[in-house]
């Protein structure tokens, strides 16, 4: 016959490990439902239909960026006898989702390298306005990868949508003002597209 006293442990040593297996499930539920959910799915919806790429396409890479982009007074060649502020050099950061730096943006061109060598090179298609004087326009332009393999080869679209800054160019650029210089901050989201 088992003495009080071994009952009573037996009985304070199964309710402990309950409470340990209680307590310890209870801690992974709430760890688990810090865990931030899977991105939704990349959706054109809410884009300017010009900036819009075309059917036949899918996401290869969704990034967000953060840098710098220089301007120079300068006499604008595309438009003869105005001077202004021209775009001379970008330099950028690019985030994929997790917030892990991929990729860099330079130019000119416009070039954007990932880590893994592979890179591409936008030509602009379209713009569309965004909201806010000095943000940049979205844009859309068309890629022309390079020969290295890797996650930006063979891109044939690019897009930049959610700016914001970059274009505060009220800073007085006339004759006497040729050659100062100016740098903008900007963020701006990278879109990158495939043939399906």
């Amino acid at each position: 016959m088992k003495s009080t006293h071994n009952i009573l442990w037996a009985y304070t040593k199964s309710a402990s490990v309950t409470l340990a297996m209680v307590t310890g499930t209870a801690a992974l539920i709430t760890a688990c439902s810090g865990v931030a959910p899977l991105p939704k799915e990349y959706s054109q919806d809410q884009l300017d239909s010009q900036i819009m790429v075309p059917p036949g396409q899918v996401v290869a890479l969704e990034t967000t960026a953060s840098g710098l982009l220089h301007y120079e007074c300068k006499a604008n060649a595309t438009t003869a006898g105005t001077i202004g502020w021209v775009l001379v050099r970008p330099e950028a950061d690019l985030l994929d989702r997790t917030g892990k730096t991929v990729a860099k943006y330079s130019g000119p061109p416009a070039t954007w390298t990932h880590i893994d060598g592979s890179s591409v090179v936008g030509t602009q298609v379209a713009l569309a306005p965004r909201v806010g004087a000095t943000n940049l326009p979205q844009q859309l332009s068309t890629g022309a990868s390079g020969t290295s393999p890797g996650v930006l080869q063979n891109i044939t679209y690019i897009q930049r949508i959610k700016t914001k800054g970059g274009q505060d160019l009220s800073k007085t650029c006339t004759q006497t003002e040729l050659g100062n210089k100016m740098t903008q901050s900007y963020q701006a989201d990278y879109i990158f597209w495939k043939a399906a």
